[in-house]
């Protein structure tokens, strides 16, 4: 038996590509800070598509996170054949007065522990006949973002590693993604801070229903990138036409605080 592994499952995207997944029958993985919110997605999932669904309550900020995870899978013996680095979040502000512990626990969670877990499951991943591996970027990797700069410098990381890698595994049984959704109505905003760009956030935000579909499509068709919707498609296409100066000053003006 093979499962996919979901990080941040309990809301927003995580949630609505593993309630897709089980839909395809698929066993899942499941792993979010809420213990509660986990399991009661879990006993949904296995009430309404008949599928196996196991939790853990993991604080993926904490630096040995990836490795509790992998400990977790090789000790119930749980075979991994789609690992969804989907867990990620932003910290909004001017750099000098942020508090840099915040920052450092943002970039753990969107940096450090998806490299250290896909380092971790690639062996079980390889000994699949087929498997893959998406990792959730942002169209805010396409461009620095001034006070939101640590965020999209680490998406920006998510991007390029994840084509590196998929260039690496080329001619292996993994395949590798990277789906970059642009704004999507979820809690993220509130959680960053963002008010200033939550009315059109909310105009022009994607339903994580909607995303999870578009993610997936692309995945099993082995995409190396995904960016739902033409709008965001077009945007993040647009930042290789302009001059880098200006699509910063754009981006500032959007996100100033």
């Amino acid at each position: 038996m093979a499962y996919a592994l979901i990080t941040g499952a309990s809301k927003g995207i995580g949630k609505s590509i593993a309630t897709a997944l089980a839909q395809k029958h698929y066993d899942l993985l499941l792993i979010a800070r809420s213990g509660k919110e986990l399991e009661a997605l879990a006993d949904t999932l296995k009430t309404n598509y008949n599928v196996q669904v196991n939790c853990l309550a993991l604080d993926l900020s904490l630096p040995n996170a990836a490795i509790t995870v992998f400990n977790w899978c090789t000790t119930n013996h749980y075979t991994v054949s789609i690992l969804i680095n989907n867990a990620g979040y932003g910290v909004w502000g001017p750099f000098e007065t942020s508090n840099l512990d915040k920052q450092a626990e943002m970039l753990q969670v969107n940096m450090h522990t998806p490299v250290a877990l896909c380092f971790h499951l690639l062996p079980m991943l390889k000994a699949q006949p087929q498997s893959y591996i998406l990792n959730v970027s942002s169209t805010a990797a396409y461009q620095a973002v001034p006070t939101f700069s640590l965020y999209a410098a680490s998406k920006a990381f998510v991007l390029s590693f994840t084509r590196g890698l998929r260039q690496e595994l080329k001619g292996s049984t993994v395949s590798v993604t990277c789906l970059s959704p642009g704004p999507v109505n979820t809690n993220f905003i509130d959680r960053a801070g963002l008010q200033a760009i939550k009315a059109t956030a909310e105009k022009f935000g994607m339903h994580p229903d909607h995303v999870a579909g578009i993610a997936l499509k692309g995945m099993f068709r082995k995409k190396a990138e995904i960016i739902p919707g033409a709008i965001n498609a077009i945007s993040a296409f647009s930042t290789r036409l302009f001059p880098k100066n200006l699509v910063e000053k754009i981006a500032a003006s959007f996100y100033k605080k």
